[in-house]
């Protein structure tokens, strides 16, 4: 039996909206737990991917214009103008993903691997797994708890598994860092947490 995964991330994005919701102007500056990234250029990435794999499941994900990060402007403004273009690309991509999903499509990522056309399923579950681990990220940068059922938990652990974890693949620069061992019954979330990089116990210095 084919499993869709456009709804689950459906979800996914619904449980990183009322975090990008809860973000205050001030905060905008504070660290993350993706190395050297402030929270302002983490939502700028975060939307921008989501623009992003929605025009990838429309058939242009060649263009790698398609893929820049949407500046956050400082500010009350600039802070509501991100939660309108968080929830303006969630909405984009909900629909295109299903769409392309129905369709049995497939996706250019040029950023993951140039000429090469993925099938919408795995295009899917690369920006799930982005999602829920933004989504802690961003709710670690701002000291918000983020609840993730078992169900997508398990989701994430499944596609964390297949992703590299060579020194090759997690030397500085690349998306993830090395994996960080898990203690004996962590459960599905920080498990992948801690295969893609993550320390659960992450907190901003000072």
């Amino acid at each position: 039996m084919t499993i869709l995964l456009a709804p689950a991330h459906a979800r996914a994005l619904a449980l990183t909206a009322p975090v990008v919701a809860a973000i205050r102007p001030e905060q905008l500056a504070l660290p993350t737990p993706c190395v050297d990234w402030t929270l302002r250029r983490l939502l700028e990435h975060v939307i921008g991917q989501q623009y992003g794999f929605a025009a990838a499941a429309r058939g242009q994900g060649a263009d790698l214009a398609v893929w820049a990060d949407r500046p956050v402007a400082t500010g009350q403004a600039g802070t509501l103008a991100a939660l309108a273009a968080f929830a303006d690309s969630a909405r984009e991509l909900t629909e295109a993903f299903a769409a392309a999903e129905a369709a049995a499509a497939t996706l250019q990522l040029p950023e993951i691997l140039a000429g090469h056309a993925f099938p919408a399923g795995q295009a899917i579950g690369f920006h799930l797994l982005d999602t829920l681990v933004h989504a802690w990220d961003l709710a670690a940068a701002v000291g918000l708890p983020l609840e993730v059922p078992a169900d997508l938990a398990g989701l994430l652990l499944g596609i964390a598994e297949q992703v590299p974890a060579d020194s090759h693949a997690r030397r500085p620069g690349r998306a993830f860092a090395p994996v960080v061992p898990a203690p004996e019954g962590a459960d599905a979330f920080e498990r992948a947490l801690r295969l893609l990089g993550r320390d659960p116990r992450w907190q901003p210095a000072g």
